[in-house]
């Protein structure tokens, strides 16, 4: 696939942002001096270079044909990856989404006075684990009083910690079942109308009692008190408006704008001087282009606060979407809804995770494992990984027999394998990639 000279330029910026100034970055903000985040920024860097590792590729019909694919870092604090992790949690989400449910996006966030307080959790990630469990708990409640029963919802809940400048913001975006599981009368009770006032309220009490509890201290109490004066109608939880798609894809595709991007896109970054940075973002009130210049530090620090701590999964799952519950409950969820008139046969459709192949064929037409001297598909040959070197050598597999079984002919004579241009041939191999 090739690339313009501006899509080219647009890859590696961020990537010389970093390189010429996180050194810098960890001496002025010691804070950030740690091993995950360490680990995060060189796998940024190394992302898409041979030096990262690769997967080479060789025809094994005519030996000419040499292809190495570097190793991608698939994070989502690299830029240049933010398309392939994004595809990534577009699969998984749309294959937790249960056929004939459906679904509500709600987004909960938090007051400004709260950003500083889950600011210096970030390192290890206890608090924003309780915020998510609230919130589920939150949720919860409130379809409980619509629907005027104890119920069981599930939830795919999806922790997002930038707001569009980047800056740290965290806030959580919901997938909720329209109903839930009463599991004292086994039935299922379908949520109507949800009122916005209800959330408000019941977000702000279920989140001001975990702060109190996690930071117990009297400074956080006299905030909880302001807060609450502050903010008499509650704190804000949006819901979207109109009717999302009713497939699982594209219910998923609509979500991951939202739930799976990156701090800021890389094609935003309108210039890069060596001192500062400016891009750009949609402004979340008045919906029109911004444009913003930063210290290149700054900048740094806007991209590295959202990187989790190692393990923290960003993606989790409550009630009935816990896989478990769900099979314990799936006869009674499709039976009340069938009576509610809802069609429960299974229209969802699940999305396939691609492949770099497969993305590169969709992007360019051609296929990137076709010999370009002999057309024939190219196979894995070597893996090669910088922490563990060689992870598969296909040539040491030939030479210590692994293959010999296939190789034997109809009448019990083994198949030769022929050398060209000091590479193996074995047309006979039964690999797939």
């Amino acid at each position: 696939m090739k690339l313009t000279d501006d899509e080219k330029k647009d890859k590696n910026v961020f990537k010389q942002i970093i390189t010429e100034n996180w050194e810098r970055f960890k001496k002025k903000y010691p804070s950030y001096n740690k091993p995950y985040y360490e680990e995060t920024i060189q796998k940024t860097l190394l992302c898409g270079t041979e030096q990262g590792g690769y997967t080479e590729y060789r025809c094994v019909d005519c030996g000419q044909g040499v292809r190495r694919v570097p190793f991608t870092c698939k994070s989502c604090f690299c830029l240049s990856c933010a398309k392939v992790y994004t595809d990534e949690v577009v699969s998984q989400v749309s294959k937790m989404l249960r056929p004939g449910v459906k679904y509500r996006h709600i987004v909960l966030t938090i007051p400004k006075q709260l950003r500083e307080v889950f600011y210096k959790d970030r390192h290890n990630g206890k608090l924003l684990s309780e915020f998510m469990r609230t919130g589920y708990k939150c949720i919860e409640e409130v379809v409980g009083v619509v629907v005027k029963r104890e119920v069981k919802i599930g939830i795919i809940m999806v922790l997002q910690t930038h707001g569009r400048s980047g800056q740290y913001n965290p806030h959580l975006h919901t997938l909720v079942t329209n109903g839930g599981i009463n599991e004292k009368r086994e039935e299922w009770k379908e949520l109507g109308y949800l009122p916005f006032e209800i959330i408000h309220t019941k977000w702000q009490y279920q989140l001001l009692n975990m702060i109190k509890e996690q930071v117990p201290t009297k400074e956080m109490k006299k905030t909880v008190d302001i807060l609450y004066k502050g903010y008499p109608k509650g704190f804000v939880a949006n819901i979207s408006k109109g009717e999302a798609p009713e497939k699982a894809k594209g219910l998923a595709k609509y979500l991951a704008k939202y739930m799976a991007s990156p701090p800021i896109s890389v094609r935003r970054i309108i210039k890069y001087n060596g001192e500062t940075v400016t891009y750009w973002y949609n402004d979340h009130e008045t919906k029109a282009r911004k444009e913003e210049t930063v210290d290149v530090l700054t900048f740094i620090g806007r991209m590295v606060q959202h990187i989790l701590p190692k393990g923290f999964q960003r993606v989790r799952y409550y009630g009935l979407q816990a896989t478990r519950t769900y099979k314990k409950w799936s006869e009674v969820i499709k039976e009340g809804i069938k009576n509610f008139g809802k069609d429960v046969k299974g229209a969802y459709e699940v999305v396939a995770s691609r492949s770099y192949r497969k993305r590169y064929m969709e992007s360019s037409g051609k296929d990137p494992l076709g010999c370009p001297f002999c057309g024939h598909e190219m196979k894995i040959w070597t893996m090669w990984h910088p922490k563990y070197g060689v992870i598969y050598d296909e040539k040491k597999n030939i030479k210590q027999g692994k293959y010999e079984e296939y190789s034997k002919s109809g009448d019990g004579q083994r198949s030769s394998i022929r050398g060209s241009s000091g590479v193996l041939q074995v047309s006979m191999l039964p690999l797939s990639i």
